[in-house]
C-alpha cells in the first residue's frame, strides 16, 4: 500500500472520531509534516479532509473520480484481483494497457481502470460508449493454470461476481444472460470481455475486460440502445458513488477467481444458473453463419452452454448471439 492509501484507510477505520497526526505519523513512519503535506495533496483531488486540535483528522466526503490510491484502500487485502490498480484519465481500451502489461511480464491481479475510453470494445469487435466518468471501465489481468478450453470458466466467474456486487450496492437483482451480459429487466447493464494469449495447452494470461453503465441517463445513450441498455443509475433513480461498486466488485471478482483456482468451479456454476435468464429457456443462438435453436440446459465443466436441439441432440456451444425467446 502506498503512503495516500493508508492514510485513507486509517481515516475510514476512525470514522467520526478523527485520527491525529501523531498517530499517523508513528503509524506511517513518517514525519507530522509529510503527513500534512499527504493530506493536501488528497484535498487537491477533491477529499474533504478536516483537520481539528480535538479530533484530529476526518474524512468528511470523496469526490467521484476513480483513484489508485483510494480504490486499494477501499478493498483491503486482495488475494489475487486487486494487489495492483492503475487509473488512466482516459486511454484507447484498458484491455490495450493490460495486455502491454502481460507482455512484459507484469504479475496477475494488476487492474486498470480509464475514466474514459476512447475504442472500448465488446464481443466480436462491437464498440462500447465508454463516456467520462459516467461507469466502470476496467481489465485485469489473469495467469490461471488452466486448459484454454477451461477458460470460459473465467467469463462465468466474473458474472456472478457483477451480478452480487451490483446486489450488494443496489439491491438490484440483475440476471446473466450467456456468454458475458448482466442484464436487468432484459436491458443489458455490463458487460465481459475476456481476451486469451495461449500456446496448445497453456495459457500464458487472460485479460478480463469488463464495463458497468454507472450513472449515464438515458439521454446519454444513442437512441439505438436505448430499448437494449440501461443504467444502474437508470434502474435505482439515484447517482451511486462508483469507487464503492468498484471495490466491492474487484472483492466479489477476487473471490470467484479464487474459487476457479482452487477447482471450485462447480460451486460457481451453480451460482450461475440461479441467477441466469437462459438455462432452462428456449433460446436462439447465432454463430457467425449459423443459426441454431433449442432449450438451454445448463453450463459442462468448463462453461460451456449445453443446448438441446429441437432434433434432441446435446450441443456444446462455447460462443454466440443468445437471444431468449419469449
Amino acid at each position: 500500500m502506498s503512503i495516500d492509501s493508508e492514510i485513507l484507510t486509517a481515516l475510514r477505520s476512525a470514522n467520526d472520531e478523527g485520527v491525529s497526526g501523531a498517530e499517523l505519523s508513528q503509524r506511517l513512519r513518517i514525519s507530522r509534516a509529510a503527513v500534512w503535506a499527504r493530506i493536501e495533496e488528497l484535498r487537491s483531488l477533491g477529499y474533504d479532509i478536516v483537520a481539528s486540535p480535538h479530533q484530529g483528522y476526518r474524512l468528511l466526503s470523496v469526490p467521484d473520480v476513480l483513484h489508485a490510491d483510494d480504490l486499494l484502500s477501499r478493498l483491503g487485502k486482495a488475494r489475487f484481483i486487486g494487489r495492483d490498480i492503475r487509473v488512466f484519465r482516459e486511454t484507447t481500451s484498458t484491455n490495450d494497457v493490460i495486455e502491454k502489461l502481460a507482455r512484459d511480464g507484469v504479475k496477475e491481479g494488476v487492474v486498470v481502470f480509464a475514466e474514459s475510453q476512447t475504442k472500448g470494445r465488446g464481443r466480436l469487435g462491437r464498440k462500447w460508449m465508454s463516456p467520462m466518468r459516467k461507469g466502470l471501465w476496467f481489465s485485469v489481468l489473469l495467469r490461471p493454470r488452466l486448459h484454454p478450453q477451461a477458460v470460459t470458466q473465467l467469463t462465468i466467474a466474473s458474472a456472478t461476481a457483477l451480478v452480487r456486487a451490483i446486489h450488494s450496492q443496489t439491491g438490484l437483482a440483475a440476471e446473466i444472460r450467456w456468454p458475458n451480459d448482466i442484464v436487468i429487466r432484459g436491458r443489458k447493464v455490463a458487460g465481459i470481455l475476456t481476451e486469451m494469449n495461449a500456446e496448445l495447452d497453456t495459457v500464458k494470461y487472460v485479460i478480463l475486460g469488463i464495463g458497468v453503465d454507472v450513472n449515464l441517463s438515458a439521454s446519454e445513450f444513442p437512441p439505438d440502445l436505448r430499448k437494449l441498455a440501461t443504467s444502474l443509475r437508470i434502474e435505482t433513480g439515484e447517482m451511486l458513488g462508483r469507487a464503492t461498486l468498484a471495490s466491492e466488485i474487484l472483492r466479489e471478482l477476487d473471490r470467484d477467481y479464487a474459487r476457479v483456482c482452487s477447482c471450485q468451479f462447480e460451486l460457481v456454476a451453480d451460482e450461475w444458473e440461479e441467477r441466469s435468464n437462459t438455462i432452462g429457456r428456449a433460446v436462439v443462438i447465432q454463430m457467425g453463419d449459423r443459426r441454431i435453436q433449442g432449450r438451454a440446459e445448463s453450463l459442462d465443466a468448463d462453461g460451456a452452454l449445453l443446448l438441446r436441439t429441437q432434433h434432441g441432440h446435446l450441443e456444446r456451444i462455447i460462443s454466440g448471439d443468445v437471444t431468449v425467446e419469449k
